[in-house]
């Protein structure tokens, strides 16, 4: 089948935005060609600094169609009608949306091709579509699609240029290249009065800008890539990426180094150069005393340069670079005007890693009283008072010194007020830990100051250290427990205070140290460090949101519950949160997230540790034929108790009159009951598991033998208060009301 080639040829795009541009590409033209019944195979896109473009095999002509399609019945939902005249009318969004407005109002819609209204079919009236669509050819097709798909192409940031056009684009577009079967797709983007810049489609590209300047002709995919690369262009973003990585990790393992792995900024040179070219360049050894984070700080932040170290882990004094051209003098001046630049970066970070350590750390912790948190949860002077009163709190419970776990809160956020963390935010942490141990802090303090804000991301490690811990889990409760007291949940669009990522960090660092933590108390202390006379926490409206919530689904506060019950249904509320936060977790490992809800289910449950053994050995329970069928019972016990608790208007938790046991079966399954419960005490899930499958032939034995709706209606009652305490056994190890399929 024919090819298309299309190629956008701009001024530089921001290296962040080209990746995401190529697939948004191929993206809106597959979906602008649906109509049409044309869809794209063999699709490949490319981007770089100055293009974004795209190959695919397409049809030479769309097909020809004569056919009817009935859809929704009269008065269906309008979003119903449209769905239909998008899929099987195959219309445009625009005109589908058009379509459905006028069919909802009883009218008739009509286009080139296709009508659409509606029919009494004699089984009711239905959405009725009538397409007679000869064959198009693609060409016309692609000319028709693609300046509408360039209209509204979605950049995060779009610019104006000259004065003659309306049309935007990331960078001043210069060239459109557009070629189908060989043969250019003439189109142009001239829109009414708009001139489009006067740009139209061609066969022409460019080059490298300063090796291979001009332009020139291609006819196909392999001849424009070919073309790019004798002029000095690696089309393919991947291709770029991996030459300019396997370079530098050649050059540096020439001189026994190795690369300090950071694959987010190897991605932005990519995305920078065209002809990348790995030099090796020397930091001057007056500046390899600094904190190696700083220097890579500053060569990542600043110049994109990549940090080297030795095979222990130590900095190296050598950083990797990546030319954009290939100089005849080898890039001996490229080397040393970049070593000129990175000397006086290091200056300005020598400047304040001297002038921070002319006082203590705590010194800065005054200012911290004038820095805003959050506008209804204080400075960041009254949160430190509150995560250094938590971390006290946790850290007893945690196997840590108290006494440490509060200096390391106290010191935690100190640095946040420091001139090189002003100057690099993402050191906060790391700097408070290297201040603390030039102050002379305990080791344990300073590394949990520099670990606190662990795990930053999926692929960062956790705190281990028990200090470390215990300062990391209360900056991360604390900040749970503020925003769903001022009830700012995360939603479907947004989380902008990060609240996924605390749950995360919570469920990562208890799960991988197996700390036995019970959440909701932990919860309910963070919630009640907030001094009540800080903005919200002044209002009796504070926190209530998520309690109220909890409690109006008729929960109770546990017997054992250390705060008043609604401090305790608030914690119930944000725990549900960390729960749904460790099924979605689950469900990425490929874990079942539903035996997890079952788990959940049994209620009380704020150990994770506790709720993971539980939810394994229901797993393990599920998975063998005893299991299997006690599910099976458990739900049909279930829904027998629904059925009749609604026809008595009453429930059945009464004790089983043991004199109404009329049925062997029936004392069979009493008795089994009646043996359970101490596992459960003992944290022996496996044995709780084992106990319910041997209930599950006894449960069917009962089915069986047994007619629940007996005549004798204290002989129901009985039978149901049996099948009430079996289910209730079951609910005691999970809910299995909560397991799918």
């Amino acid at each position: 089948m024919p090819e298309l080639l299309l190629e956008l040829f701009s001024e530089e795009i921001p290296a962040r935005m080209q990746a995401r541009a190529a697939d948004d590409l191929l993206r809106f033209l597959a979906d602008a060609l649906a109509p049409a019944g044309l869809v794209p195979s063999a699709p490949r896109v490319f981007h770089g600094p100055r293009r974004i473009a795209l190959s695919c095999v397409l049809p030479s002509a769309t097909a020809a169609e004569t056919r009817e399609e009935r859809g929704p019945r009269q008065g269906a939902p309008i979003a119903a009608i449209e769905a239909f005249c998008r899929g099987k009318a195959r219309l445009a969004p625009e005109a589908a949306a058009e379509a459905a407005a006028l069919l909802a109002t009883g009218g008739t819609f009509a286009a080139e091709g296709v009508s659409i209204a509606l029919s009494d079919t004699g089984k009711g009236v239905f959405v009725l579509a009538r397409l007679d669509r000869p064959g198009r050819a693609t060409a016309d097709v692609l000319a028709e699609v693609i300046p509408a798909i360039l209209r509204r192409f979605p950049w995060p940031k779009s610019m104006r240029w000259g004065g003659t056009s309306a049309f935007t684009w990331v960078r001043p577009l210069k060239r459109i290249l557009c070629l189908f079967d060989g043969a250019v797709v003439p189109f142009g983007l001239r829109h009414g009065d708009d001139d489009g810049h006067g740009l139209a489609s061609g066969d022409l590209t460019e080059g490298h800008r300063l090796m291979s300047p001009g332009a020139f002709a291609v006819t196909n995919a392999a001849e424009w890539e070919a073309g790019l690369r004798a002029r000095h262009v690696v089309a393919d973003g991947g291709e770029r990426l991996r030459f300019l990585r396997d370079g530098i990790t050649a050059l540096a393992e020439a001189e026994g180094l190795e690369v300090v792995p950071d694959e987010a900024l190897m991605a932005e040179i990519a995305g920078l150069v065209e002809w990348p070219v790995p030099l090796l360049a020397r930091i001057d050894d007056a500046f390899m005393d600094l904190p190696p984070e700083a220097m890579r700080t500053t060569m990542r932040a600043n110049q994109k340069y990549v940090s080297l170290r030795h095979p222990d882990g130590r900095a190296a004094p050598r950083f990797a670079l990546v030319a954009n051209i290939a100089a005849s003098d080898g890039g001996a001046a490229i080397i040393a005007g970049n070593e000129r630049v990175l000397r006086a970066r290091l200056s300005d970070a020598r400047f304040f890693w001297d002038q921070d350590r002319k006082q203590r750390l705590e010194a800065w912790l005054p200012k911290l009283d004038s820095v805003v948190f959050h506008q209804k949860l204080g400075t960041q002077g009254q949160r430190v008072a509150r995560l250094e009163k938590l971390a006290t709190w946790l850290a007893p419970r945690l196997g840590a010194d108290p006494v440490q776990a509060g200096r390391a809160a106290r010191l935690a956020k100190a640095d946040l007020a420091t001139g090189m963390v002003g100057e690099f935010p993402e050191l906060q942490g790391i700097m408070g830990r290297y201040y603390a141990q030039h102050d002379g802090e305990a080791p344990e303090v300073a590394a949990a100051i520099g670990e606190h804000y662990r795990p930053a991301g999926p692929g960062d490690l956790v705190p281990a250290a028990p200090v470390s811990v215990a300062v990391a889990l209360a900056d991360k409760l604390d900040q749970l427990a503020g925003f769903f007291a001022l009830d700012e949940r995360p939603t479907g669009s947004g989380d902008p205070y990060a609240l996924r990522r605390a749950a995360l960090g919570v469920i990562r660092i208890i799960r991988e140290n197996a700390l036995r933590l019970g959440l909701s108390d932990a919860i309910g202390e963070a919630f009640f460090g907030f001094p009540q006379a800080v903005g919200a926490t002044a209002s009796p409206e504070f926190g209530m949101a998520v309690a109220t919530e909890v409690m109006a689904t008729g929960w109770s506060a546990p017997a054992n519950a250390a705060h008043p019950p609604m401090v305790a249904a608030f914690a119930q509320g944000l725990l549900q949160f960390i729960g749904e936060r460790l099924r979605v977790q689950l469900r990425v490992e490929g874990e079942r997230h539903d035996i997890v809800a079952a788990a959940f289910g049994a209620g009380g449950e704020d150990d994770l540790v506790r709720l993971l053994a539980r939810a394994d050995a229901v797993r393990e329970m599920l998975e063998h034929a005893d299991g299997a069928d006690l599910l099976a019972a458990y739900r049909r016990a279930a829904n027998i108790l629904r059925i009749e608790s609604k026809k008595d208007g009453a429930g059945f938790a009464d004790p089983v009159d043991q004199a109404l046991l009329g049925l062997p079966a029936e004392s069979e399954l009493a008795s089994g009951l009646a043996t359970g419960g101490a596992d459960l005490a003992q944290e022996d899930f496996h044995a709780a598991c084992t106990w319910l499958m041997r209930l599950s032939p006894k449960i069917n034995e009962f089915f069986a033998a047994a007619m629940i709706n007996d005549p004798d209606r204290a002989i129901r009652a009985n039978r149901l208060r049996l099948l009430q305490k079996f289910v209730d056994a079951v609910n005691r190890v999970a809910d299995l009301s909560k397991i799918e399929g």
